[in-house]
């Protein structure tokens, strides 16, 4: 596994068990409930790699962007209120999603016979392929100056924000009324 992460897609991954991908090398990662995620997802071109994790969504982004994303969001007059969007860059990692099954397929490979244990939750729902340079595909803040093909990180995090709010404002419409 940790063979096709370095020498199929060249990204950094750090010593140990469960495998881990570095952040802020090759991508920086964006993470957000998964039920506030369909909706970003339009954002975001086809190769774009998408992984889910303990019910979260994992988005990978630009180098550089999880640093953005605080100015972004205060830009952007999302950045008094409490969303639950995080950004993973430079000296982070997230667990790496075990690699797509035959022909591309989201399901994972089995693991060799001398593995008892699972790599962990996190899967790709889009994988990235190895062979195919996936970070100039990746959002980007230079794509609002006319980057060739990327999406644009700005309208990926407004959002990204919008959704994540919409997501707490339903939960706390769920929860019963306390009376005292």
């Amino acid at each position: 596994m940790r063979h096709w992460y370095e020498e199929g897609l060249g990204w950094a991954t750090l010593p140990g068990e469960p495998v881990r991908l570095a952040t802020g090398l090759r991508f920086d990662v964006l993470e957000m409930p998964a039920e506030a995620g369909p909706a970003a997802l339009r954002h975001l071109g086809p190769a774009s790699p998408v992984a889910r994790y303990r019910g979260r969504l994992r988005l990978l982004v630009a180098a550089g962007s999880a640093e953005e994303l605080p100015g972004l969001l205060e830009w952007l007059e999302w950045g008094t209120l409490a969303l639950d969007l995080t950004a993973i860059g430079v000296g982070g990692h997230m667990e790496a999603p075990l690699p797509p099954g035959p022909a591309g397929t989201p399901e994972a490979r089995p693991l060799p016979p001398d593995r008892k244990e699972s790599q962990g939750a996190a899967v790709w729902l889009r994988p990235p392929e190895p062979g195919c340079e996936v970070e100039p595909l990746l959002p980007t803040l230079s794509a609002v100056r006319g980057g060739e093909g990327a999406p644009d990180l700005v309208r990926l995090v407004d959002t990204m924000a919008t959704q994540c709010h919409r997501v707490r404002l339903l939960r706390s419409c769920a929860q019963p009324f306390a009376f005292s």
